[in-house]
């Protein structure tokens, strides 16, 4: 189902784009839709004398439709380069292309270690050689961080490496509203780009020992004697398997919740976690507690340390155990391989990446033949193999979500086809279709702030909403509607005007390799003149094929207005902004289908 827009107002004068508004409720009626769905290829008949069997045809390559689509799912925004490049390959080719790139995207602005090999006593941004403004920004902050996400979302060509990392980071959560350090906060994001492709069982391992995660799970020096429950039980619940029994297909085991683990196997999983302490290099005037434990430190993997290590037998998930005499080391492997063992892990995991990636209501069939790759490790489609074979393998399963039948292709999942374009994806992927640029800093604590989703600031272990988050009115769930409302619907709006009539951002002089964000038109300045050409341009980068009939007639109308007797100087920049502003705020482009 495609929605029309709402009728669009006409200006009497020449008026910002922002007088045209999209209704709330159409907005949120979008977020059903078309989806995915392919026919299959017919296999050839034999006869009584079978001849050799002929190659497999190559699959043919990608619609714009199509090429536009998969640019949604799997990269911060489509472009018009990358949708033509795309357009010469299959999608499956193109995703194993982009798997194979090296990991151009990587964090590496702020402070360093210097914040915790102090041994002044004196408060870091206090002493003298390093006061100013921007000293807890740059070095306890996640700012940069956040100047690096968005210049390399919007302008580094390893874009499905990114979106992967982007979805692993809202399941393995930490965020700076709890833990300072951003050198600290730098390696563990560097890690989710590393592991994107790699094995769960490896983000997993990187999650227990991060120092940064010690911290704001409390898994660090972690006591025997009394073991905190925090980590484990985020562990279970949040990073690996649910609260609750799943079936393969991701429905609740016999229908009805039936608890993964009760309060005595969270403490086992505490139990078997406790023993390690920050890796080595901290220094503080004071002595380290407890007894043993190396000072805060953020600049590596934490350390095991045996006095505080239960050694006890425990028992875990899907038959495993934690072995009697265990080291810390011994201990996490048994958490780690009861953990991929468990049926939960496949469906759990699996649904989430398609939420992210694809639609916020997979089907139980989707989410089945995601898990199976998940727990195979492998998976191929039209000649193009993906995975190493090992169970919880990334790239098989990134390839299962992206290439599957409901991912690809207009046939029907129905109205539970689609998921609304979370405030990053709809700020990355304007700039990317205007050929914009930007240096990340209007995105954090102004837009991010605004529209609710401050990268790398979530409020709490449980990211900015929870994926299966009810749509009111509906039966469906869709993750970023949780942070969607009256004010956030508009301020999209506002946005757009900020790009297109405001100008954008310019550079700010204390931001590292500052341009500001903006967007840049001239290249859609040639088919102005033309209003219906400019209109269908914006739409097939946008949304891959023009707007509906009515739809399109009001839009090409509005845009219409703008002519050497309204404007005699910028008519055509007008007319630009206003069919870019349009685009980009119907339904058709805030609903990813």
């Amino acid at each position: 189902m495609r929605l029309p827009l709402t009728a669009i107002a006409r200006p009497r004068r020449a008026a910002p784009a922002s007088a045209w508004v999209i209704s709330i409720a159409a907005l949120l009626a979008g977020c059903g839709g078309g989806g995915g769905g392919s026919s299959p290829t017919s296999a050839p008949s034999g006869g009584i004398a079978t001849p050799p069997a002929a190659a497999t045809p190559a699959a043919p390559p990608m619609t714009q439709r199509d090429a536009v689509r998969l640019a949604s799912q799997a990269s911060f925004g489509a472009t018009e380069a990358m949708v033509t490049q795309m357009r010469t390959q299959s999608a499956a080719a193109w995703v194993k292309a982009q798997q194979q790139l090296p990991a151009t995207s990587r964090y590496t602005l702020g402070g360093t270690s210097a914040v915790h090999i102090d041994t002044t006593g004196v408060g870091f941004c206090d002493q003298p050689a390093n006061q100013g403004d921007n000293c807890w920004r740059d070095a306890f902050s996640s700012m940069p961080l956040l100047w690096d996400f968005y210049r390399n979302a919007v302008a580094q060509p390893d874009q499905l490496r990114q979106r992967v990392a982007f979805a692993l980071q809202q399941i393995v959560v930490v965020s700076n509203l709890e833990v300072d350090g951003t050198y600290g906060l730098r390696r563990y994001q560097n890690a989710l780009l590393d592991n994107a492709f790699g094995n769960y069982r490896d983000v997993l391992r990187h999650v227990a020992l991060s120092p940064v995660m010690g911290d704001y799970l409390n898994g660090v020096n972690n006591d025997k004697a009394a073991p905190n429950e925090n980590f484990a039980r985020e562990l279970l619940q949040l990073f690996s398997l649910g609260t609750c029994l799943l079936e393969a297909d991701g429905s609740l085991k016999g229908g009805k919740c039936q608890p993964t683990y009760d309060n005595a196997m969270v403490r086992n999983y505490a139990y078997a976690l406790t023993g390690w302490t920050y890796p080595a290099g901290g220094k503080s005037k004071w002595t380290c507690q407890p007894k043993g434990a190396n000072c805060q430190f953020y600049d590596g993997e934490m350390a095991p340390l045996p006095t505080l290590h239960d050694t006890a037998e425990r028992p875990l998930l899907a038959g495993g155990k934690k072995a009697a005499g265990s080291t810390p080391a011994q201990a996490l492997d048994a958490v780690l391989d009861s953990l991929l063992a468990h049926p939960n892990a496949a469906p759990f995991i699996g649904r989430q990446l398609i939420q992210a990636l694809v639609r916020s209501n997979p089907s139980a069939g989707y989410v089945t033949r995601v898990g199976a790759a998940f727990q195979s490790g492998k998976f191929s489609q039209d000649g193009v193999s993906f995975g190493a074979g090992k169970p919880g393998d990334l790239a098989a399963t990134v390839a299962a979500v992206l290439l599957d039948a409901e991912a690809r292709g207009d046939a029907a999942p129905g109205s539970a086809g689609g998921r609304l374009r979370e405030p990053v994806l709809m700020m990355t992927g304007v700039l990317r279709a205007l050929n914009g640029k930007t240096d990340g800093d209007a995105l954090g604590w102004w837009w991010g702030e605004t529209l609710r989703q401050h990268v790398f600031r979530s409020p709490s272990v449980f990211n900015f909403y929870p994926p299966d988050y009810p749509v009111p009115g509906t039966q469906l769930t869709g993750g970023a509607f949780g942070i969607h409302n009256a004010n956030t619907s508009l301020e999209r709006l506002n946005y757009l005007t900020y790009l297109l009539n405001w100008g954008g951002s310019q550079p700010v002089a204390n931001v590292p390799g500052a341009t500001g964000t903006q967007v840049t038109l001239d290249a859609f300045d040639a088919d102005a003149a033309d209003a219906a050409k400019l209109v269908d341009r914006l739409a097939l980068l946008a949304h891959g094929e023009p707007l509906p009939g009515a739809a399109r007639a009001k839009v090409v109308e509005a845009v219409s207005w703008w002519t050497d007797k309204t404007d005699a100087k910028t008519w055509q920049r007008n007319r630009v902004r206003t069919a870019a502003y349009l685009v980009f705020a119907a339904p058709q482009y805030q609903i990813v289908r």
